[in-house]
């Protein structure tokens, strides 16, 4: 079936058609860096990154252009680089690396382009200059704001009255505003923070601008697909398309606009304010990544995930599974195939991930049960197709099971399986017993199968 994507400003799932196939366009949100990312942060990059892998599949390598930006100029950039007597350029290079380890971590390949905002001055503030031009923005006091009364589908994107967004957000009371809803494009730079020239006095950009100017420069306008988190609806990306539109008179900024849901730890919204964090940098050192990425990925994206210790249990247990079947069927040599039409139709209904993942079970099972050579290889020839667009199963199953384990000890496992199977082949039970209780004694769990017996340590 062809993809078909929920998209936010419309409200209903659309099937998704490029503007052109041949340069498919794709825009997310990215990280500010300046400081840690933490596990909420990785729910947009590992949701897209399968949207970046399917679009791939569907239009080519070449002919999906992706871009995720960094944001390295902001006020808590400016803050941690004083508390800690660094210039800035350090905290960002420092965080902006660890973020990419991070996210490498937990599958998420690179995406085509990584804008950064310090490039990308001179489009911002040509942009700036292009809304004035056409009447959308003032200057004032140092500021350039965006007029949002004079843009009459202010709101749209979010479903928001004007007044409602008034009264729901932290807007700044400043006397140079209009209204109190104007937002600024441009602004003063304080004492020892990083400013550019520009036509209304020297400064630095605001939030918002950065994005649209980045995607006109990158991407060119109008974009097949900008998406983030749902916490960007308003105000971040309501004033994008006020900006992106009228810094050109188009009807059109982003031909869908996709919104994952919210990361919850346990009940309450995961949040720095809250306190009630976990960070990627300090999961990957307890768990595989690939557990991570499956509990991001065990939700659809538009509902909420709540984030809990069961979950990433859930998600081990769930991946042990998977790879139990490769490494019984590790002699099996295949070829790449497609993935199969029933998992293909998951992931192109708005990246039901949840019914891909057992899509993937189903193809487990066809493979430990197949009663023919030829039905194996393609069981496990689909399941590993099937793994790659969702970015898992990507170790040897043998390493998987053995990660952590100390080369001692993988020689003594190893030599207490062998000599078990000996035992068995001899039928010596007191001694092939001896050895599983060994065996146990150690946690570890043999699996005996038709090419041989496999180990694990028990969950």
């Amino acid at each position: 079936m062809p993809l078909a994507v929920y998209d936010t400003l419309k409200r209903e799932k659309r099937l998704f058609e490029p503007r052109d196939p041949a340069r498919v366009t794709l825009y997310v949100c990215g990280p500010t860096v300046y400081d840690y990312a933490h596990i909420g942060n990785a729910r947009p990059p590992a949701v897209f990154d399968v949207l970046f892998r399917l679009l791939r599949r569907q239009y080519g390598a070449d002919a999906v252009v992706y871009a995720r930006n960094v944001t390295d100029v902001d006020d808590k950039i400016n803050r941690k680089a004083a508390d800690e007597g660094v210039p800035i350029s350090e905290i960002t290079a420092r965080y902006e690396k660890v973020y990419l380890e991070d996210m490498a971590a937990i599958g998420v390949i690179p995406p085509t382009l990584a804008p950064h905002v310090t490039d990308h001055i001179d489009a911002i503030v040509q942009q700036i200059a292009d809304i004035m031009a056409r009447g959308h923005a003032y200057a004032a006091e140092g500021h350039v704001l965006f007029d949002v009364d004079s843009f009459k589908d202010y709101g749209r994107l979010s479903g928001r009255s004007l007044d409602d967004m008034i009264a729901g957000a932290r807007v700044e009371v400043a006397p140079y505003k209009k209204n109190p809803a104007d937002f600024v494009l441009w602004k003063p730079s304080k004492d020892n923070e990083p400013e550019w020239p520009s036509p209304w006095g020297p400064g630095r950009p605001g939030w918002h601008i950065e994005c649209s100017a980045m995607i006109e420069a990158v991407l060119g306008m109008p974009i097949d697909i900008h998406g983030g988190g749902q916490d960007l609806i308003f105000p971040h990306h309501e004033n994008e398309v006020a900006q992106g539109r009228c810094a050109h008179g188009g009807e059109e900024y982003a031909r869908y606009w996709m919104h994952n849901g919210f990361l919850n730890m346990g009940e309450e919204k995961m949040s720095k304010s809250l306190g009630n964090i976990d960070l990627i940098h300090d999961l990957v050192r307890a768990w595989p990544g690939e557990v991570l990425r499956w509990s991001l990925l065990s939700a659809h994206y538009r509902a909420p995930l709540s984030w809990t210790p069961d979950l990433l249990e859930q998600s081990k247990a769930s991946l042990d599974r998977l790879y139990g079947a490769l490494r019984r069927a590790k002699a099996v040599e295949v070829e790449r195939v497609d993935p199969p039409a029933a998992f293909l139709e998951a992931l192109e209904d708005d990246l039901n991930t949840p019914r891909a993942m057992a899509e993937m079970f189903t193809l487990a099972k066809a493979l430990e049960t197949a009663e023919s050579g030829g039905a194996r290889r393609q069981a496990k020839a689909e399941l590993v197709a099937a793994a790659e667009l969702m970015g898992v199963l990507a170790q040897d199953p043998d390493a998987w099971f053995e990660a952590g384990i100390a080369d001692d000890d993988r020689e003594k496992i190893d030599a207490l399986v062998a000599a078990r199977t000996t035992a068995r082949a001899e039928k010596n039970w007191p001694e092939a017993d001896r050895i599983r209780d060994a065996l146990n004694a150690l946690n570890v769990e043999v699996m005996d199968g038709p090419t041989g017996a496999t180990w694990r340590f028990k969950s």
